[in-house]
Protein backbone atom coordinates (compact mmCIF):
# COMPACT_ATOMS: atom_id res chain seq x y z
CA UNK A 1 0.00 0.00 0.00
CA UNK A 2 1.50 3.49 -1.12
CA UNK A 3 2.39 5.45 1.98
CA UNK A 4 -0.26 7.97 0.88
CA UNK A 5 -2.64 6.08 1.23
CA UNK A 6 -1.82 5.00 4.76
CA UNK A 7 -1.55 8.72 6.32
CA UNK A 8 -3.15 10.89 3.70
CA UNK A 9 -1.66 13.59 1.34
CA UNK A 10 -1.52 16.49 3.46
CA UNK A 11 -0.21 14.72 6.44
CA UNK A 12 2.15 12.89 4.93
CA UNK A 13 3.44 15.84 2.83
CA UNK A 14 3.50 18.11 5.77
CA UNK A 15 7.07 16.24 6.85
CA UNK A 16 9.84 16.36 4.07
CA UNK A 17 12.27 13.71 2.30
CA UNK A 18 15.02 14.18 4.87
CA UNK A 19 12.58 13.65 7.48
CA UNK A 20 11.28 10.89 6.70
CA UNK A 21 14.58 9.38 5.63
CA UNK A 22 16.18 10.01 9.09
CA UNK A 23 13.09 8.65 11.02
CA UNK A 24 14.07 4.81 9.65
CA UNK A 25 17.66 5.41 8.97
CA UNK A 26 19.54 7.79 11.66
CA UNK A 27 22.95 8.19 10.98
CA UNK A 28 24.10 9.05 14.23
CA UNK A 29 21.51 7.06 16.57
CA UNK A 30 24.38 4.79 19.31
CA UNK A 31 26.38 5.21 22.06
CA UNK A 32 29.49 6.22 22.73
CA UNK A 33 31.72 4.27 26.18
CA UNK A 34 33.93 6.19 28.45
CA UNK A 35 36.67 3.87 28.22
CA UNK A 36 36.61 4.59 24.57
CA UNK A 37 36.75 8.42 24.80
CA UNK A 38 39.43 7.85 27.46
CA UNK A 39 41.60 5.91 25.37
CA UNK A 40 41.83 8.75 22.67
CA UNK A 41 42.46 11.13 25.08
CA UNK A 42 39.38 12.68 24.79
CA UNK A 43 36.38 13.46 27.31
CA UNK A 44 32.83 11.77 27.03
CA UNK A 45 29.98 14.34 27.98
CA UNK A 46 26.24 12.10 28.64
CA UNK A 47 23.15 14.79 28.84
CA UNK A 48 19.50 13.87 29.10
CA UNK A 49 16.57 15.75 28.52
CA UNK A 50 12.75 15.43 28.06
CA UNK A 51 9.74 17.31 26.96
CA UNK A 52 7.17 16.87 29.86
CA UNK A 53 4.48 18.06 27.19
CA UNK A 54 4.95 14.85 24.85
CA UNK A 55 6.59 12.34 26.99
CA UNK A 56 9.70 12.33 24.38
CA UNK A 57 13.65 12.10 25.43
CA UNK A 58 16.96 12.34 23.84
CA UNK A 59 20.32 11.59 25.24
CA UNK A 60 23.10 12.97 23.75
CA UNK A 61 26.89 11.64 23.82
CA UNK A 62 29.87 14.50 22.94
CA UNK A 63 33.31 12.78 22.81
CA UNK A 64 35.03 16.08 23.31
CA UNK A 65 38.60 17.10 22.86
CA UNK A 66 39.90 18.94 26.00
CA UNK A 67 42.67 20.51 24.67
CA UNK A 68 40.58 22.62 22.11
CA UNK A 69 37.09 22.34 23.45
CA UNK A 70 36.27 20.78 20.20
CA UNK A 71 33.60 18.06 19.93
CA UNK A 72 35.50 15.25 17.73
CA UNK A 73 32.65 12.65 17.62
CA UNK A 74 28.54 12.79 18.87
CA UNK A 75 25.91 9.97 19.12
CA UNK A 76 22.43 10.14 20.41
CA UNK A 77 19.34 8.05 21.85
CA UNK A 78 15.84 9.16 21.18
CA UNK A 79 13.04 7.80 23.24
CA UNK A 80 10.18 9.20 21.36
CA UNK A 81 8.34 9.68 18.46
CA UNK A 82 10.02 9.87 14.30
CA UNK A 83 10.04 13.66 14.13
CA UNK A 84 12.59 13.42 17.48
CA UNK A 85 14.55 10.49 15.99
CA UNK A 86 15.25 12.47 12.91
CA UNK A 87 16.00 16.12 14.95
CA UNK A 88 18.37 14.53 17.39
CA UNK A 89 20.25 12.89 14.33
CA UNK A 90 20.47 16.16 12.44
CA UNK A 91 21.50 17.74 16.00
CA UNK A 92 24.17 15.14 16.63
CA UNK A 93 25.82 16.02 13.06
CA UNK A 94 25.77 19.93 13.31
CA UNK A 95 27.34 19.43 16.64
CA UNK A 96 30.25 17.20 15.48
CA UNK A 97 33.61 19.33 14.47
CA UNK A 98 32.66 22.77 16.35
CA UNK A 99 33.55 23.74 19.86
CA UNK A 100 31.42 23.55 22.85
CA UNK A 101 30.91 27.20 22.43
CA UNK A 102 30.04 27.09 19.12
CA UNK A 103 28.02 23.74 19.53
CA UNK A 104 25.67 25.63 22.18
CA UNK A 105 25.04 28.62 19.48
CA UNK A 106 23.26 25.71 17.66
CA UNK A 107 19.50 26.57 17.84
CA UNK A 108 16.21 24.52 16.76
CA UNK A 109 15.70 26.94 13.59
CA UNK A 110 19.20 25.77 12.77
CA UNK A 111 17.75 22.16 13.30
CA UNK A 112 14.59 22.37 11.50
CA UNK A 113 15.99 24.34 8.76
CA UNK A 114 18.70 21.38 8.30
CA UNK A 115 15.69 19.13 7.88
CA UNK A 116 13.97 21.34 5.11
CA UNK A 117 13.97 20.06 1.44
CA UNK A 118 13.69 22.96 0.54
CA UNK A 119 14.41 26.19 2.49
CA UNK A 120 10.52 27.64 2.10
CA UNK A 121 9.23 24.68 3.32
CA UNK A 122 8.74 23.84 6.90
CA UNK A 123 10.51 20.41 7.89
CA UNK A 124 7.39 19.34 9.77
CA UNK A 125 4.41 20.41 10.72
CA UNK A 126 4.10 23.15 13.24
CA UNK A 127 2.48 20.63 16.45
CA UNK A 128 6.03 18.93 16.11
CA UNK A 129 8.04 21.99 16.04
CA UNK A 130 9.06 21.51 20.00
CA UNK A 131 11.04 18.27 18.59
CA UNK A 132 13.94 19.90 17.31
CA UNK A 133 13.55 22.66 20.61
CA UNK A 134 14.33 19.88 22.42
CA UNK A 135 17.53 19.23 20.87
CA UNK A 136 18.44 23.07 21.55
CA UNK A 137 17.66 21.92 25.39
CA UNK A 138 19.91 18.79 25.16
CA UNK A 139 23.11 20.77 23.55
CA UNK A 140 22.75 23.71 26.21
CA UNK A 141 22.61 20.47 29.13
CA UNK A 142 25.78 19.17 27.22
CA UNK A 143 28.03 22.36 27.40
CA UNK A 144 26.59 22.95 30.71
CA UNK A 145 27.94 19.28 32.16
CA UNK A 146 31.15 19.49 30.18
CA UNK A 147 31.53 23.78 31.77
CA UNK A 148 30.24 23.01 35.35
CA UNK A 149 27.34 25.66 34.77
CA UNK A 150 23.54 25.38 34.82
CA UNK A 151 22.29 24.76 31.32
CA UNK A 152 20.78 28.04 32.27
CA UNK A 153 23.34 30.15 32.03
CA UNK A 154 23.42 30.35 28.33
CA UNK A 155 20.08 31.76 28.24
CA UNK A 156 20.82 35.01 28.33
CA UNK A 157 16.94 36.19 26.99
CA UNK A 158 13.70 35.54 28.57
CA UNK A 159 11.90 33.11 25.39
CA UNK A 160 8.33 33.59 24.68
CA UNK A 161 8.05 31.26 21.92
CA UNK A 162 10.52 28.07 21.76
CA UNK A 163 9.25 26.83 18.62
CA UNK A 164 11.02 30.20 16.57
CA UNK A 165 12.99 31.16 19.62
CA UNK A 166 11.84 34.70 19.68
CA UNK A 167 12.34 36.67 23.24
CA UNK A 168 9.99 38.66 25.40
CA UNK A 169 12.28 41.89 24.66
CA UNK A 170 12.56 41.26 20.42
CA UNK A 171 7.97 40.89 20.95
CA UNK A 172 8.36 44.01 22.67
CA UNK A 173 9.99 46.27 20.52
CA UNK A 174 9.13 44.91 17.44
CA UNK A 175 5.26 45.75 18.75
CA UNK A 176 6.23 49.49 19.38
CA UNK A 177 8.52 49.68 16.54
CA UNK A 178 5.53 48.54 13.67
CA UNK A 179 2.12 49.77 15.75
CA UNK A 180 1.35 45.95 15.76
CA UNK A 181 -2.47 45.37 16.91
CA UNK A 182 -3.37 41.46 16.10
CA UNK A 183 -1.54 38.29 17.46
CA UNK A 184 -1.34 37.49 13.38
CA UNK A 185 0.17 40.66 12.84
CA UNK A 186 3.02 39.28 15.50
CA UNK A 187 3.39 36.04 13.64
CA UNK A 188 4.24 38.17 10.58
CA UNK A 189 6.75 40.10 11.73
CA UNK A 190 8.68 37.60 14.28
CA UNK A 191 7.14 33.52 13.29
CA UNK A 192 6.44 33.26 17.29
CA UNK A 193 3.28 31.26 17.66
CA UNK A 194 3.70 30.11 13.84
CA UNK A 195 4.38 26.45 15.30
CA UNK A 196 2.96 24.37 17.85
CA UNK A 197 0.78 27.79 19.09
CA UNK A 198 1.46 27.18 22.95
CA UNK A 199 2.45 30.46 23.23
CA UNK A 200 -0.14 32.63 21.97
CA UNK A 201 -2.91 32.12 25.24
CA UNK A 202 -3.11 29.73 27.85
CA UNK A 203 -4.69 26.03 26.92
CA UNK A 204 -1.91 24.87 24.70
CA UNK A 205 -0.34 21.47 24.83
CA UNK A 206 2.44 23.18 27.17
CA UNK A 207 1.76 25.69 29.90
CA UNK A 208 3.85 28.97 29.76
CA UNK A 209 4.90 31.77 32.07
CA UNK A 210 4.36 34.59 29.24
CA UNK A 211 1.64 34.77 26.34
CA UNK A 212 1.26 36.61 23.46
CA UNK A 213 -2.43 37.87 24.08
CA UNK A 214 -0.49 39.48 27.44
CA UNK A 215 2.40 40.76 25.89
CA UNK A 216 0.38 42.65 23.22
CA UNK A 217 -2.15 43.81 25.53
CA UNK A 218 0.58 45.23 28.54
CA UNK A 219 2.56 46.75 25.58
CA UNK A 220 -0.24 48.29 23.79
CA UNK A 221 -1.23 49.65 27.09
CA UNK A 222 1.99 51.08 27.91
CA UNK A 223 2.23 52.38 24.45
CA UNK A 224 -1.34 54.49 25.24
CA UNK A 225 0.28 55.21 28.48
CA UNK A 226 3.25 56.80 26.67
CA UNK A 227 1.55 58.61 23.78
CA UNK A 228 -0.87 60.22 26.97
CA UNK A 229 1.93 61.58 28.70
CA UNK A 230 3.74 62.98 25.91
CA UNK A 231 0.26 64.75 25.13
CA UNK A 232 0.46 66.10 28.62
CA UNK A 233 4.19 67.05 27.70
CA UNK A 234 3.35 68.18 24.45
CA UNK A 235 0.74 70.31 26.13
CA UNK A 236 2.99 71.91 28.40
CA UNK A 237 5.13 73.66 26.35
CA UNK A 238 2.47 75.41 24.57
CA UNK A 239 1.12 72.92 21.91
CA UNK A 240 -1.91 72.17 23.87
CA UNK A 241 -3.94 74.60 21.34
CA UNK A 242 -2.35 72.79 17.99
CA UNK A 243 -3.74 69.39 19.22
CA UNK A 244 -6.60 67.43 17.48
CA UNK A 245 -9.36 66.62 19.90
CA UNK A 246 -8.27 63.70 20.77
CA UNK A 247 -5.11 64.70 22.04
CA UNK A 248 -6.72 67.10 23.65
CA UNK A 249 -8.89 64.77 25.76
CA UNK A 250 -6.00 62.29 26.09
CA UNK A 251 -3.49 65.00 27.58
CA UNK A 252 -6.64 66.49 29.99
CA UNK A 253 -7.02 63.11 30.68
CA UNK A 254 -3.15 62.41 31.91
CA UNK A 255 -3.06 65.31 34.00
CA UNK A 256 -6.27 64.84 35.47
CA UNK A 257 -4.94 61.08 36.25
CA UNK A 258 -1.90 62.23 37.71
CA UNK A 259 -2.99 65.39 39.69
CA UNK A 260 -6.67 65.45 40.50
CA UNK A 261 -7.99 62.02 40.04
CA UNK A 262 -7.26 60.39 43.09
CA UNK A 263 -8.29 63.19 45.57
CA UNK A 264 -11.82 62.73 44.32
CA UNK A 265 -11.89 59.32 44.34
CA UNK A 266 -10.52 59.26 48.02
CA UNK A 267 -13.89 61.33 48.21
CA UNK A 268 -16.18 58.70 46.77
CA UNK A 269 -16.07 60.44 43.09
CA UNK A 270 -14.85 61.29 39.80
CA UNK A 271 -15.20 62.80 36.79
CA UNK A 272 -14.74 62.24 32.69
CA UNK A 273 -13.98 64.49 30.11
CA UNK A 274 -17.33 65.14 27.80
CA UNK A 275 -16.01 67.49 25.03
CA UNK A 276 -13.58 69.83 24.34
CA UNK A 277 -14.40 73.43 22.33
CA UNK A 278 -11.87 76.14 21.20
CA UNK A 279 -13.33 79.24 20.86
CA UNK A 280 -11.81 83.17 20.17
CA UNK A 281 -10.80 83.73 23.91
CA UNK A 282 -11.05 80.27 25.76
CA UNK A 283 -10.78 76.40 25.64
CA UNK A 284 -13.42 74.80 26.62
CA UNK A 285 -13.25 71.61 28.71
CA UNK A 286 -17.05 70.26 29.48
CA UNK A 287 -16.75 68.15 32.37
CA UNK A 288 -19.32 65.59 34.27
CA UNK A 289 -18.92 64.60 37.89
CA UNK A 290 -19.39 61.14 39.06
CA UNK A 291 -20.27 59.50 41.84
CA UNK A 292 -20.16 61.85 45.47
CA UNK A 293 -18.69 64.61 43.10
CA UNK A 294 -21.73 64.56 41.30
CA UNK A 295 -24.24 67.35 43.30
CA UNK A 296 -21.48 68.58 45.81
CA UNK A 297 -21.35 71.83 46.50
CA UNK A 298 -17.73 72.24 46.13
CA UNK A 299 -17.66 70.77 42.57
CA UNK A 300 -18.71 73.97 41.37
CA UNK A 301 -16.84 76.17 43.88
CA UNK A 302 -13.49 74.74 45.34
CA UNK A 303 -13.07 71.71 43.49
CA UNK A 304 -13.84 73.21 40.01
CA UNK A 305 -11.34 75.64 40.67
CA UNK A 306 -8.64 73.03 41.40
CA UNK A 307 -9.23 71.06 38.25
CA UNK A 308 -9.12 74.02 36.37
CA UNK A 309 -6.00 75.78 37.89
CA UNK A 310 -4.08 72.62 37.50
CA UNK A 311 -5.08 72.36 33.65
CA UNK A 312 -4.33 75.53 32.99
CA UNK A 313 -0.83 75.35 34.70
CA UNK A 314 -0.20 72.09 33.01
CA UNK A 315 -1.67 72.59 29.35
CA UNK A 316 -2.53 76.15 28.51
CA UNK A 317 -3.82 79.72 30.17
CA UNK A 318 -7.08 79.87 28.24
CA UNK A 319 -8.49 76.22 29.32
CA UNK A 320 -11.93 77.05 30.93
CA UNK A 321 -13.52 74.27 32.82
CA UNK A 322 -17.41 73.97 32.67
CA UNK A 323 -19.47 71.14 34.21
CA UNK A 324 -22.85 69.82 32.71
Amino acid sequence: MAKNDLLGASLWDAYSNKVTTLMNNPQHQGEIFEADAEARGNKLIVADFGAESCGDAVRLYWEIDPKTDTIVNSKFKSFGCGTAIASSDVMTELCIGKTVDQAVKITNIDVEFALRDSPEIPAVPPQKMHCSVMAYDVIKKAAGLYKGVDASTFETEIIVCECARVSLGTLKEVIRLNDLKTIEQITDYTKAGGFCKSCIKPGGHEAREYYLVDILADTRREMDEEKMKAAADAGATGDFENMTLVQQIKAVDAVVDENVRQFLVMDGGNMEVIDIKKGDEYIDIYIRYLGACNGCASSSTGTLYAIEATLKEKLSKRIRVLPI
